[in-house]
């Protein structure tokens, strides 16, 4: 009996790590692929998730498969990131064993890409010691109670971004603090300055307060998102700026007998 019990525990762990080396390999295959047809400079990082992955694969359906790449050079941005999840998602297992057609099609696709700050910093001279962060209802409250715009209470805190920095103006230093609006149209990101005071909290001189809102005042166009994701979304996010969306029946590559090329 004991040996039995050990030779089933053999043999199992036998099998999981066949079936996490098969899914090693098919995530190795997806990841080329995407970098080719993204046009990535290396290959993303792709997860298969779900167990048993053979079984998954021998229907040729996935529940769940998750992108990333860091670092990635979109114009004038240096340092994007990207993550998508993909999920419900066709792959014959001809084409991951390379021995097919290789393509996805994706039922549902959740894309989101980010800007980092160093980014963002270089798009405003004269700022220096530049940073991002959330903000929440209270924090909105609290500006519209010191004298801020009304209008800001309807304002939905996700959408709402902390942005601080020092200036120099006429040789005297100044550490304001902007509360943005993040709005996404046509897929641009727009950071507009709604309230601007320093960093104790004390309105700042009105010509100051002008310049810092012409000079913390963006827009950005990171370029179409993968995965034919439609940005719908821009919020502050780990220091970050993110814009995302969704997608729905994307084809990424070539499946037999579908006619259709991503």
């Amino acid at each position: 009996m004991k040996r039995l019990i050990v030779a089933v525990l053999v043999l199992a762990g036998v099998l999981v790590a066949a079936d996490y080396a098969a899914a090693a390999a098919a995530e190795s295959v997806v990841s080329r692929q995407l970098r080719e047809r993204l046009g990535l400079a290396d290959d993303p990082s792709v997860r298969i998730n779900g167990f048993p992955f053979l079984t998954q694969a021998v229907g040729g359906e996935y529940r769940s498969v998750e992108v990333r790449a860091d670092r990635l050079e979109v114009g004038d941005l240096h340092n994007v990131q990207l993550r998508a999840e993909l999920r419900d998602v066709e792959a014959p297992l001809s084409g991951l064993l390379g021995s097919g057609t290789p393509g996805l099609r994706v039922t549902d696709a959740e894309g989101a890409v980010r800007v980092g700050a160093d980014d963002l910093h270089r798009m405003l001279p004269g700022v220096e010691r530049f940073s991002v962060g959330n903000v929440d209802a209270n924090a909105i409250a609290d500006v519209v109670d010191e004298g801020g715009d009304p209008t800001m209470r309807q304002l939905d805190p996700e959408s709402v971004a902390r942005l601080a920095g020092t200036v120099t103006i006429a040789g005297k230093e100044y550490q304001p603090v902007v509360l943005a609006e993040l709005q996404v149209a046509d897929g641009v990101m727009r950071v507009v300055p709604r309230d601007v005071r320093g960093s104790d909290g004390d309105p700042l001189p009105e010509p100051v307060t002008q310049l810092v809102r012409q000079a913390f005042a963006l827009r950005i166009d990171p370029g179409g998102l993968p995965f034919g994701v439609v940005p719908t979304k821009l919020q502050a996010r780990d220091g970050t700026l993110e814009i995302s969306g969704e997608a729905h029946d994307v084809v990424v590559g070539s499946l037999p007998g579908s006619g259709v090329a991503g």
